[in-house]
């Protein structure tokens, strides 16, 4: 077995596609014929290899055809995300490059103006789009003509862009496949065959987006094992749980936004489903606070992978269970790449200290169209980082601190929000904690704590204080919040990456927001 298109024809009538809420079933044969269709039809319209299509769609089976479709023509397809405000979509169609544009009634209100300013070809995948040709009829006008010889071209591949939590976001380009992977499999796909058990029995449920990495490779990676996929249109905690049990679901993914919103479910809801065909369960994107993780292997058992790794691909690490609850808060050992720390003068720590995480001989990938980006991923000695912070320890095991945007400079000292966000948590009225630096005349920068809180709770300035007055001890004095804010809730992509440039934003012309807990807490010490 090589990748999807190479068996579906020995098993054209096996159900590789889902629909939750509508229960509508794809069969190997349908998405494969489809594929292939698109393919050849894009290549008649003199898309060249390494070419890119736009797909701007919200979660459908249309997405996963188009990619397929441009992987087997060896063109990118750059999947979009539908959160884009009409202006961030024309940018992304731009800056891809794009030659023709996908979308659906739902879509094409944020991809009218840019589709107009560019001129660019454009398809309804739904035949509902007032003013825009629908891609059926594309495909039956063009009738049935001589198919082309695509076997030489190259494998595409996605055209990915980053969330933008930092600026604008950027297009991450991977190398094309040879032609000779079209009789092999992708190594990725192996990996997550070897890794993650993935084969031909798997049903993977993926309750998020397909415009992130992630959900779609990860989706791909199923459909290309021989299994099948269980895509929801929106998540929803409950009816995830009732996804598992009622199509039997093998494998799934998750980000740790999504874990706290179904550990929160009462106790009647989550005893009522069956997760017995629950065997792996993987999570990443963002920092998985330590008590939530226990709570969840406690309750699904010890099925948890968590890896930490990016759409860039340079480097992959991961933990399972057994190896996490040894070593709570590690996101593992590397499995793609060698693992560096460096520090500022690019010089190797020793071990368990701090410093860039960097991954030598992984994959490659430049993003698009801004090279002084590119160079920034990569030091002297050619190796990659994703711009992340951590220390690994006497057996290799990664512990992430934060991200280097992130870091609070705060009387020249070095203030790694994670470090006091993990604190901060394990106080029980907390739910969710971010902590950003706000400015402060003496000092540069100073770390202020927003906190969600549990139902039940209230906030006020003896909460706050006996907040941090719990994780102080803990904690040197410079890394103690000055100031506490009380939230309803964290700004937060679909990945649960929060948006902590939205809070920098924010309290950065609001420094003294909330209740000054410093002197308080100083003195109950």
């Amino acid at each position: 077995m090589h990748n999807f298109l190479s068996w579906a024809a020995q098993r054209p009538d096996k159900v590789v596609l889902i629909h939750a809420e509508t229960q509508e079933s794809f069969t190997a044969a349908r998405i494969a014929r489809r594929a292939q269709r698109i393919a050849q039809w894009l290549a008649a319209q003199q898309l060249k290899e390494q070419d890119t299509i736009a797909v701007l769609l919200e979660n459908r089976v249309e997405i996963l055809e188009l990619v397929l479709a441009a992987r087997e023509a060896g063109l990118y397809a750059a999947v979009i995300s539908t959160h884009l405000t009409p202006a961030e979509v024309q940018y992304v169609m731009q800056d891809s490059g794009a030659r023709m544009l996908f979308v659906s009634s739902t879509t094409w209100p944020s991809a009218q103006a840019a589709q107009q300013a560019l001129e660019m070809a454009c398809c309804s995948v739904d035949g509902d789009t007032p003013g825009v040709r629908a891609l059926d009829d594309r495909l039956a006008a063009a009738g049935a003509a001589p198919l082309q010889d695509l076997s030489l071209r190259p494998l595409g591949r996605d055209l990915l862009y980053s969330s933008g939590t930092t600026g604008r976001p950027k297009g991450v380009r991977k190398p094309l496949f040879g032609p000779q992977y079209r009789h092999q499999t992708d190594p990725e796909v192996a990996n997550t065959q070897r890794l993650m058990q993935f084969g031909e029995d798997v049903v993977y449920l993926s309750p998020a987006p397909l415009y992130h990495a992630a959900p779609l490779r990860y989706t791909l990676r199923a459909l290309d094992s021989g299994g099948c996929a269980v895509i929801l249109r929106q998540f929803d905690a409950e009816f995830s749980l009732a996804c598992i049990e009622r199509f039997r679901v093998t494998h799934s993914q998750w980000v740790p936004t999504m874990l706290g919103r179904m550990h929160k479910l009462p106790d009647a809801v989550k005893s009522r489903y069956d997760l017995s065909t629950h065997r792996v369960a993987i999570h990443a994107a963002a920092p998985c606070p330590v008590p939530l993780k226990r709570a969840i292997l406690d309750w699904w058992g010890d099925i948890l992978m968590e890896y930490y790794a990016g759409s860039e691909g340079c480097g992959t690490t991961l933990i399972d269970s057994k190896e996490w609850r040894e070593r709570p808060g590690s996101v593992g050992r590397a499995i793609s790449g060698v693992l560096h720390v460096v520090d500022e003068d690019g010089n190797e720590v020793a071990t368990g200290e701090t410093g860039r995480i960097y991954f030598e001989k992984g994959g490659e990938f430049s993003y698009l169209n801004d090279e002084a980006k590119t160079r920034e991923a990569f030091n002297e000695r050619g190796w990659a980082t994703y711009g992340d912070i951590g220390h690994v320890d006497a057996d290799g095991y990664l512990f992430l601190s934060d991200r280097r945007a992130d870091l609070i400079l705060s009387g020249g000292v070095n203030v790694y929000p994670q470090e006091i966000e993990n604190a901060l948590v394990a106080h029980p009225s907390v739910d969710e904690v971010a902590v950003v630096g706000v400015p402060h005349e003496d000092f540069g920068e100073q770390p202020m704590a927003v906190i969600v809180l549990k139902p039940g709770h209230e906030g006020n300035e003896a909460l706050a204080c006996a907040i941090v007055a719990q994780a102080a001890p803990g904690l040197s004095k410079v890394k103690w919040p000055r100031r506490v804010v009380f939230e309803t809730r964290l700004p937060r992509l679909e990945t649960g990456k929060l948006l902590r440039r939205v809070l920098k934003d924010r309290f950065r012309e609001d420094p003294n927001a909330g209740f000054d807990v410093r002197a308080a807490v100083a003195k109950a010490l």
